[in-house]
């Protein structure tokens, strides 16, 4: 009956991990399937608003028992919704399923160390229920680093695309409403950080107020930069459009020293590699016969 108890409560917490998982990796996705849902959008909101709500109905009545636990770790903590929304995750629930995800992957852990020999049963279930504490941690660095990464490279892409509609005539909101359309499915990372700044605007927040916003969402030194460097420009009345067009130099140039520095890198990185598995086959092909050679002859010699 304990035995059988066990097995339910396993299953029952690897079902709400991997659930609450997948609903905590699933929401970034490609651009081509940004493209075909926003075609599908048009014929069935309605219809995948209901299956959304009742996903999340779904999932708050799973982790319903861990809201006590969750309150202790801090759902309402400042620190950790900051650090969602740089990894791009803003929902009202992010902070709960991660907070879920940190109760229920320990869980999991434990009950996988009980597969173990009798003897080393408590230093597994210590260990596992450690690593799985910090699992949604490493997740959530490894998300910001790859989004602070995709919206650097995005950058230069976007300055250039923005000088060319200042050229043409437009001003820098309108610019920026069109640039955030039109690289929705390249960059959208970017693309929601710039509709994030018009909306802000016509909310009626100053322009230099929702660009400073913006660089504190990101959290990124070129960001920070950029945004100093509009706040200059505003205050001297120097053209935006050139301003602008020498700062995506900058970042190209920046990019491109940093690709010959990692070039540069290679060839230190490569003498690892080379000494621990190139070598010693190398040494096994050439010397190889003549060692047997030598053992040979010292044998002759030796009857």
């Amino acid at each position: 009956m304990e035995v059988t108890l066990i097995a339910v409560f396993a299953a029952l917490a690897l079902f709400a991990a991997i659930a609450l998982g997948f609903l905590f990796v699933a929401r970034e996705r490609t651009p081509t399937e940004v493209r075909l849902a926003s075609l599908r959008s048009r014929y069935s909101d309605a219809a995948e608003a209901s299956e959304t709500r009742r996903g999340q109905d779904v999932f708050s009545l799973i982790t319903r028992p861990l809201a006590p636990f969750r309150d202790w770790l801090g759902s309402h903590d400042e620190q950790l919704s900051y650090r969602l929304s740089v990894a791009g995750y803003r929902n009202p629930e992010d902070a709960e399923t991660y907070l879920s995800l940190k109760l229920l992957v320990p869980i999991v852990g434990i009950l996988a160390a009980t597969f173990a020999s009798p003897e080393n049963i408590i230093f597994y279930a210590l260990f596992l229920a450690a690593a799985g504490f910090f699992v949604p941690d490493m997740f959530l660095f490894y998300k910001i680093g790859k989004r602070k990464t995709k919206i650097e490279r995005a950058l230069p892409d976007a300055l250039d695309l923005l000088v060319i509609c200042m050229e043409a005539g437009l001003g820098i909101d309108q610019s920026v409403l069109r640039i955030s359309k039109e690289i929705e499915l390249v960059h959208p990372e970017l693309s929601e950080e710039l509709l994030i700044i018009s909306y802000e605007q016509r909310a009626g927040k100053q322009r230099l107020e929702a660009w400073r916003s913006m660089a504190d969402r990101v959290d990124l030194d070129v960001v920070n930069q950029f945004v100093a460097m509009l706040v200059q420009t505003e205050r001297l009345g120097t053209p935006i459009a050139k301003s602008l067009g020498v700062f995506a130099d900058g970042l190209r140039v920046k990019r491109m020293m940093l690709a010959e520095e990692q070039a540069a890198k290679t060839t230190i990185k490569l003498i690892f590699p080379l000494a621990l598995f190139i070598f010693p086959a190398l040494f096994v092909v050439l010397l190889g016969p003549g060692v047997l050679s030598i053992m040979k002859t010292f044998e002759d010699l030796g009857r």
